[in-house]
C-alpha cells in the first residue's frame, strides 16, 4: 500500500503524520517545536520540517505529501528567493492601522461603504490577521526592505517550495504554488472567481509583485526528490476539516493558540460587518470562519496565575457552580480579533468578596473563552450558517472542563473526537486525493468521538458577558 504524509507548518510546531493512503492508517509520526514569537524567521519553519520528518522515520518510502499550514503570515521574497526580513505571523497586530486604513480607502466616504466594498470584492474585510494589511505596514515602516520584495508568499506555500527543491539561490520564484484555501485570507483573492485580485495587492503594497500559483483541489502542484508528489497543500482551518471529513452543517470549534469557529457551507459569505471571513475550504467549497486571538493561552496565564497545572486547573473550574457566582471574564488578554479589537486588554467583572475564589477564577477563564466563541457561533448563524452538529478540536478541546462547559455555553451538545492531527491528517488526505487522481478525496473510516450532552444551562451567563463585552465596543 502506497504511504502518504501530511505536514502541519503551524504557529507552535511541525509535525508530521504518514498514513496509508488507501485506507488512512496511522504509519509513523514525528513533530519538532517553532520559536514562541509573532515574527520568525522562516529557515526555523524548514528546520522544524526536516527534524519532524526525521522523526516520523524520514520520507523516503513516501509516494505523496501536502503541506497544512498556518495562514495570514507574510513572507517576503527578494529576486532571488532570500527571505528580506522575518515573517510576521497571523497573531502579529502591528498591522492594525493599516487594516483600518484600506477599508477607509476603499469606501466612499458613506459608513460602512469601505467594508461592503471589501466584503463584495473578496469576502473577507481587512483586519491585523490578514497579510495585505502586513504588505501595508512594510510598505509604510520598511520602505528599504520593501523596495527588494519581489514575491509574497504565505508559510505553507513557503515550506511546500522549499520541500520541492527550491529555496534561496535558486531562481524559482515562478515555481511557488498555494491553494485556494490558503489563498482566500490574504486579501488579494477571489475564493467565487478562484481568481486575484492584483489591484488590492497594488493598492495594499503600492506596486504589483509576484505571487504562488492557485492549485485546484485534488490537482498534482510539484514534484520532489525521488519522485515525491507534492500536492497544493491548505490553510491550517481547511486542513482541519478535510482530516475531519467535516460536510456541510458541521461547524468546528478549535481552541488551540487561537479559537476558531469555522463551517463548511456550499455557498459562499460576504459579511459586510467583518465578523465572518469568507474563506474557501480545501475541496472547492467554502469556509466562513471566525477566530479569535485568545485561546488556550488564557487558561495558561489564569493556571499560572492559581499555580495549578492543566490537571489541577480543570478541576478547580468544574468544582465551582456554572457562573462562577457572577464572576466574568472578558479574555481579550493578547488584543481581539473578533470582535476586531487589537488594542483591548482582558477585564474581569462581577468581582465580590464571596466570589473571588480560585474555583470561580478557573471556571470564569473557561466560560469567557468558551462565551467569545459562542459569539462567533452567533455571528455565523446570522450569515444563515447552518449549525446542524458541532465538532470540538483543539489542544485546549483535551480539557475535561472545557469538554462538560462547552455544551452549556454553546447551547448544543458537542462532539469530541479522538485526539488527532488534525491539519496534518488533513494534508495527509489531500496527498492521497492527489495521489488517486479521483475527483473526490478519499474516504477514510473515522473515529465518532465523544458526545458530550447539555447538562446545566448557566442561567445568564452569556447575557453577562456580553454586557461585560460590551464595554469595550462603546469606548
Amino acid at each position: 500500500m502506497p504511504l502518504v504524509a501530511g505536514v502541519d507548518t503551524s504557529t507552535q510546531s511541525c509535525k508530521v503524520v504518514i498514513r496509508d493512503a488507501d485506507t488512512g492508517a496511522l504509519r509513523r509520526f514525528g513533530a519538532a517545536s517553532h520559536p514562541d514569537a509573532t515574527e520568525v524567521d522562516p529557515e526555523a519553519w524548514w528546520t522544524a520540517f526536516q527534524q519532524a520528518s526525521t522523526a516520523a522515520g524520514g520520507l523516503d518510502d513516501v509516494a505523496a505529501l501536502s503541506v497544512g499550514g498556518q495562514q495570514h503570515g507574510m513572507v517576503a521574497l527578494d529576486s532571488d528567493g532570500a527571505v528580506v526580513r522575518d515573517a510576521l505571523l497571523w497573531n502579529d497586530t502591528r498591522s492594525a492601522k493599516a487594516a483600518r486604513d484600506l477599508i477607509t480607502e476603499l469606501g466612499d466616504g458613506r459608513p460602512g461603504s469601505g467594508e461592503k466594498a471589501w466584503a463584495d470584492a473578496v469576502g473577507i474585510v481587512p483586519v491585523a490577521s490578514f497579510t495585505i494589511t502586513k504588505l501595508r505596514w512594510l510598505a509604510e515602516n520598511e520602505p528599504a526592505n520593501a523596495e527588494r520584495v519581489e514575491a509574497v508568499a504565505l508559510p505553507h506555500d513557503w515550506l511546500t517550495w522549499r520541500i520541492a527543491g527550491d529555496g534561496p539561490g535558486t531562481e524559482g520564484l515562478s515555481r511557488l504554488i498555494t491553494d485556494r484555501s490558503d489563498a482566500s485570507g490574504t486579501g488579494y483573492f477571489d475564493g467565487v472567481s478562484n481568481s486575484y485580485r492584483f489591484d488590492l495587492l497594488e493598492r495594499g503594497f503600492g506596486r504589483r509583485i509576484g505571487l504562488p500559483a492557485v492549485i485546484g483541489p485534488g490537482q498534482q502542484a510539484r514534484s520532489g526528490l525521488n519522485d515525491l508528489v507534492i500536492g497544493p497543500g491548505t490553510g491550517d482551518n481547511a486542513g482541519a476539516a478535510l482530516g475531519l471529513g467535516a460536510r456541510p452543517g458541521d461547524v468546528m470549534v478549535s481552541i488551540g493558540t487561537s479559537g476558531v469557529v469555522t463551517a463548511v457551507s456550499d455557498t459562499p459569505t460576504r459579511d459586510v460587518s467583518g465578523l465572518v471571513a469568507g474563506f474557501s475550504d480545501a475541496t472547492g467549497r467554502y469556509l466562513p470562519l471566525l477566530a479569535t486571538i485568545n485561546g488556550s493561552r488564557t487558561f495558561d496565564a489564569i493556571g499560572r496565575l492559581l499555580g495549578v497545572g492543566h490537571k489541577e486547573f480543570a478541576e478547580l473550574a468544574l468544582s465551582a457552580p456554572p457562573g462562577a457566582e457572577g464572576l466574568v471574564l472578558v479574555p481579550y488578554l493578547e488584543g481581539e480579533r473578533t470582535p476586531n479589537l487589537p488594542d483591548s486588554t482582558g477585564s474581569l467583572h462581577g468581582v465580590r468578596l464571596a466570589n473571588t475564589t480560585p474555583a470561580n477564577l478557573a471556571r470564569a477563564a473557561v466560560e469567557g473563552v468558551l462565551c467569545s466563541l459562542a459569539f462567533a457561533m452567533d455571528a455565523l448563524v446570522a450569515q444563515d450558517v447552518a449549525v446542524e452538529r458541532i465538532i470540538l478540536i483543539g489542544g485546549a478541546a483535551q480539557s475535561e472542563a472545557v469538554r462538560r462547559i462547552a455544551p452549556s455555553v454553546l447551547g448544543k451538545p458537542v462532539v469530541v473526537p479522538k485526539p488527532g492531527e488534525y491539519v496534518a491528517d488533513g494534508a495527509a488526505r489531500q496527498a492521497a486525493w492527489v495521489l488517486s487522481g479521483e475527483d473526490e478525496a478519499p474516504t477514510w473510516e473515522l473515529d465518532a468521538g465523544q458526545t458530550y450532552e447539555l447538562e446545566a444551562p448557566a442561567v445568564g451567563l452569556r447575557e453577562r458577558y456580553a454586557e461585560a463585552s460590551q464595554l469595550f465596543l462603546t469606548r
